[in-house]
């Protein structure tokens, strides 16, 4: 027996080496079954989102980030959510940045930092900073496609050298141990298209979508940092009635209150599933489900008041009402 087998936990212990050297071993089925319980009709991306992962995760030595994955096709697919689940099972820090709020260049000092004399120059940009403070966060670059050419140019140095520059002192911040995850709702139809078209084709679908990015306003020398490229599919039937189902229950959440089994009206998903399919790609479940709140909001602030806990969805002919649920 291993001395360390009788006196100590061994495997702990080559758990702590591991994490020292940089590299870590995950369990690639039990990743991506957690991946698709939580994310709806995007089943053969969680997969490989998980087997990228867990391959890059397992190497010794890297100078550059552990993944730059692109999350690409229309809203409301579980773009932003998947990669929020991955930070969440591989315990990182999310580092969630908007990247609609630069789409000019001078916003870049919001992530990078000001030079010293600028406005701003006291402290560090929120991207270097983030990193500087936790070193192997998951960097959710939301919308990449709204950022301004400049701003993303920026974070070319950040996938392909393994560093940032915090410009407010001229630190270099590593991005070596750090996930960057980017989503995009650029060329949606044309994604959608070549998600249906190649379905069981995946480096077909990928090299299709590179080049429809490409034509949809990204730069070349940014496609080529990205270490995968995941197109995701329309939703449809069920799928989009799961999507807004789950939806509706984290909105009525938000009231403190609770769906009860069986307690959201056939009709009023239906209704949803109606309005996506009018609205096309475009669309977003979250969106829709929006309108819901619109229209139950006051009833589910009365039924509350009354000392409910869990409500049931009703509709009828002049439109949706929460009302208080037994139990």
């Amino acid at each position: 027996m291993d001395v360390l087998d009788r006196l100590t936990n061994k495997a702990a212990l080559e758990r702590r080496l591991l994490e020292q050297s940089g590299n870590q071993l995950i369990d690639e089925e039990k990743f991506a079954t957690s991946l698709k319980a939580s994310v709806i009709g995007q089943d053969a991306i969680c997969d490989d989102v998980a087997l990228q992962i867990r391959r890059r995760l397992a190497l010794e030595r890297r100078n550059k980030p552990v993944g730059v994955f692109l999350f690409a096709g229309p809203p409301g697919t579980g773009k932003t959510y998947l990669a929020k689940k991955v930070g969440e099972y591989l315990q990182r820090k999310v580092l969630h940045l908007d990247m609609t709020q630069l789409s000019d260049a001078p916003a870049a000092s919001q992530l990078f930092g000001a030079p010293k004399g600028y406005l701003g120059s006291n402290t560090y940009g929120k991207l270097t900073g983030g990193l500087r403070d936790v070193p192997d966060a998951l960097v959710l670059l939301d919308e990449i496609e709204k950022a301004s050419p400049e701003v993303m140019k920026k974070f070319l140095t950040a996938w392909n050298d393994g560093f940032v520059t915090e410009a407010s002192d001229g630190k270099q911040i590593g991005t070596a141990r750090a996930i960057f995850v980017l989503t995009s709702n650029a060329a949606v139809d044309v994604l959608g298209d070549l998600a249906t078209q190649y379905e069981n084709q995946p480096d077909e679908l990928r090299r299709s979508a590179t080049n429809a990015l490409k034509e949809a306003g990204f730069a070349p020398e940014v496609l080529n940092r990205i270490d995968r490229i995941f197109v995701f599919k329309v939703l449809k039937g069920l799928d989009i009635a799961r999507v807004a189902a789950l939806e509706i229950e984290a909105m009525i959440g938000n009231y403190g209150l609770q769906v009860a089994d069986g307690g959201i009206d056939v009709e009023v998903l239906y209704g949803v599933m109606q309005r996506q399919d009018r609205l096309g790609s475009g669309a977003s479940s979250r969106d829709l489900v929006r309108s819901i709140e619109e229209a139950i909001a006051d009833s589910l602030i009365d039924v509350k008041s009354r000392g409910a806990k869990r409500v049931r969805l009703v509709h009828d002919g002049t439109g949706t009402r929460a009302e208080a649920a037994e139990g």
